[in-house]
């Protein structure tokens, strides 16, 4: 049984959305009260997204600070995991629906969000599968990798709003962002921060270069990520 509902409302958002977590809270909000199911196709400015734990830190307010002069604003949000980086070349899909309980099918919807990620990217003849990443960000066994590299990571958050239980399921996918800045960047953090964590580029890969090697070296289409999009449109359609 899919553990993924039939969505009411399907939204592309064209431009990229400043405060991204704090616009779930604001879908999530929207769901609780009109018991409709979500689907957002977004993207986001510059940012490090990092869970709550993260707060901890001595020196949190000083590099959240200095991340900020640098023009990457951290946001702090409800899921664990780790820190994740936002804005141009990633891609965002956010799912949220009513929840019939509190949390216990943790992994049958994820793997079904991997599922529905999987046929999306098969649709670019990319062949997606479900694996830890040790190096890459936010690593987890829901990631999904192509030839061994993250290409897709994901997350969940189980709320009540109003007593209402609710599910966001949400994937992050490495389109044709630049990995090795994205790298430094989050790297630069986590020493400031005086975290142990590390990521390392080679580890994951893009939408873009993975059609690429996909396609004996072939330049990708310009349009790849539209093409992204559209196959996720048509999956999250057919349930």
């Amino acid at each position: 049984m899919n553990a993924l509902p039939a969505f009411d409302s399907v939204a592309v958002h064209a431009a990229p959305l400043a405060g991204g977590t704090e616009v779930e809270d604001e879908w999530m909000a929207r769901v609780a009260a009109s018991a409709s199911a979500e689907a957002h196709v977004w993207r986001a400015d510059a940012a490090l997204v990092v869970p709550r734990s993260y707060t901890a830190a001595p020196a949190w307010s000083a590099v959240v600070a200095a991340s900020q002069a640098r023009r990457w604003p951290v946001h702090v949000r409800r899921s664990g995991g780790g820190l994740v980086p936002q804005g141009p070349g990633l891609l965002n899909l956010s799912l949220l629906w009513r929840s019939s309980a509190t949390p216990r099918d943790t992994d049958q919807v994820y793997e079904d969000l991997c599922a529905l990620l999987a046929r999306a990217l098969a649709q670019l003849d990319l062949a997606a599968f479900p694996r830890a990443v040790e190096g890459s960000f936010c690593d987890g066994r829901f990631n999904l990798a192509v030839q061994g590299r993250k290409l897709v990571g994901t997350a969940q958050a189980w709320r009540r709003i109003e007593g209402q239980p609710l599910t966001l399921a949400h994937a992050i996918v490495l389109s044709d962002a630049d990995l090795d800045i994205l790298t430094e960047v989050a790297n630069g953090f986590e020493v400031a921060l005086g975290s142990p964590r590390r990521y390392r580029a080679e580890t994951m890969t893009t939408v873009a270069r993975a059609w690429s090697e996909a396609h004996d070296g072939a330049r990708a289409p310009a349009n790849l990520e539209s093409l992204l999009v559209a196959a996720l449109l048509k999956e999250i359609a057919s349930g």
